[in-house]
């Protein structure tokens, strides 16, 4: 039985920066205010803290184009979702910048939509593009094993540190094949989780490190073969050279309803619909937060969205009225909520298989922050 929370949404949210009072740490005022928007001194701290980080991001950020153009076929590699960023991010890296750019899709869970602005964008930006299709059962497998067996941080964490890791891996290996010296990945401020990158994953990370999930490789149920999907550098010899994996929107100044207009403007999507992350978003990601607003009380996604309104990096109205239009529909299940239901069925779970049983950590490779 899921609690009375999970259905009323009885949730109250900062009225300045939406983040809910459920996530640890924050207390609301009675005129419904979190301590982070309260302590003004410290939030302007933190902006400017932000901003100094960013404008030596975008420092090494210039450097690295300077040292990247006409050293092979191709001056940087794009993992292309099809959502807004991953989008506009070519349009800037090829456009604007002039660049050689190869787009690269691993074809796992994308929906249609994101399908859609993939194929529009190509073709106006006349982009070489590479999609790899692997084999669906051990996503499969891996996805409903991670949802069984989640770690503490929930199922948006477990899945986040298993799944990323795989594609982030496929460009990785793709890069070096192909002698590509930067993979520049359309990650908003925030994202991935700042242990794993804050602008750069490190070389130690890229150079050394084996990303296999330490569970995964324990539990006995993935075969040697399955498990070495997963990037490895100490899989190649000596003397190979690795790219570096940066997120340019870590370094340039970044709006995302800025972002979602442009692509439209720019004919790079079709509609705002296209450009709305709510609808570009995997499939599995609408089941992911269903676990989590059962398990926590809140959309995981939540603290990062308010990070950015805080930031001003994010429209307070428009996630105001989606914020909780979104949750809405992922306890239904109506709309793009109906995922959670398909989702379930593909990966033969029931919603109370969904359960946290793994420790802080359980499914980390060494973490090597830059």
């Amino acid at each position: 039985m899921m609690p009375a929370r999970f259905w009323k949404n009885e949730m109250k949210r900062c009225r300045k920066c939406l983040v809910p009072d459920q996530v640890p740490g924050i207390s609301l005022s009675a005129d419904g205010i979190c301590n982070l928007c309260r302590d003004e001194t410290a939030l302007a701290r933190e902006t400017e803290r932000a901003e100094l980080a960013r404008r030596a991001y975008e420092a090494d950020f210039e450097l690295a184009l300077a040292g990247c153009r006409g050293q092979g076929e191709y001056d940087c590699l794009v993992p292309l979702s099809g959502g807004k960023d991953s989008v506009y991010l070519l349009h800037r890296l090829s456009v604007e910048l002039k660049l050689k750019v190869l787009a690269f899709t691993v074809d796992i869970n994308i929906p249609p939509l994101a399908w859609d602005n993939i194929r529009r964008a190509l073709g106006k930006l006349n982009i070489d593009h590479l999609s790899y299709a692997p084999a669906h059962d051990f996503y499969r497998k891996t996805f409903r094993y991670l949802l069984h067996n989640q770690e503490e941080r929930g199922a948006v964490y477990t899945l986040s540190y298993v799944y990323a890791p795989l594609f982030e891996g496929d460009a990785i290996r793709l890069a070096i094949q192909k002698g590509i010296p930067l993979v520049l990945a359309g990650y908003s401020p925030g994202q991935p989780e700042p242990e794993r990158m804050l602008y750069e994953f490190s070389r130690q990370l890229i150079c050394d490190t084996d990303w296999t999930p330490p569970e995964l490789a324990r539990c006995g149920e993935f075969t040697a073969e399955e498990l070495g999907r997963f990037y490895n550098p100490k899989t190649y010899p000596r003397g190979t050279e690795f790219p570096r994996y940066l997120a340019p929107f870590h370094a340039w100044r970044y709006n995302q309803e800025e972002i979602m207009r442009k692509v439209v403007d720019l004919g790079l999507v079709a509609s705002s619909k296209h450009a709305n992350p709510i609808h570009s978003n995997y499939p599995i990601n609408w089941l992911l937060m269903y676990s989590d607003l059962h398990t926590f009380g809140y959309n995981p996604y939540a603290p990062e969205f308010s990070s950015l309104i805080r930031h001003g990096k994010a429209n307070l109205n428009y996630w105001r009225v989606m914020g909780p239009v979104v949750d809405f529909l992922i306890r239904k299940r109506l709309g793009p909520g109906k995922e959670v239901t398909r989702s379930l069925e593909w990966l033969a779970l029931t919603a109370e298989e969904l359960r946290i049983s793994r420790p802080r950590g359980a499914y980390d490779p060494v973490i090597a922050s830059a």
